[in-house]
């Protein structure tokens, strides 16, 4: 990983980063126990979105970690991409553990939210 080169990180980008690498994590896990379930689990399109949120999220950390100008960017569209994956884990709401990266995508969405609102 890439250390921050520009600037000293603050705590909401610590926080925000913190959330992007809770929620990298939970998405992957959720994957590999969406692929131990089978069936319905393994709906294209759900699996897509967790995929692509965990990229997300590792992008936004490094664009984050290295000072990037655009790293208020990435959080906007990291924030809208955990959103849509909170949305697609709820559609399973009898699961705890879709429930649980439900709640890890909400969670980076408001982090990545309140990010835009900080100069970079």
């Amino acid at each position: 990983m890439m250390m921050m080169m520009t600037k000293s990180m603050t705590n909401e980008m610590q926080m925000c980063v913190n959330a992007c690498m809770e929620c990298h994590k939970m998405c992957m896990e959720t994957m590999t126990y969406c692929m131990t379930k089978g069936g319905k689990y393994m709906d294209i399109t759900m699996m897509t979105m967790l995929r692509d949120c965990a990229e997300m999220c590792m992008m936004c950390t490094n664009m984050m970690m290295a000072g990037s100008e655009f790293s208020d960017r990435t959080c906007m569209l990291c924030a809208e991409m955990c959103d849509r994956c909170a949305i697609t884990c709820e559609k399973m709401s009898d699961d705890s553990k879709m429930m649980e990266c439900a709640a890890a995508c909400r969670r980076c969405a408001e982090s990545c939210k309140s990010m835009q609102m900080i100069p970079v």
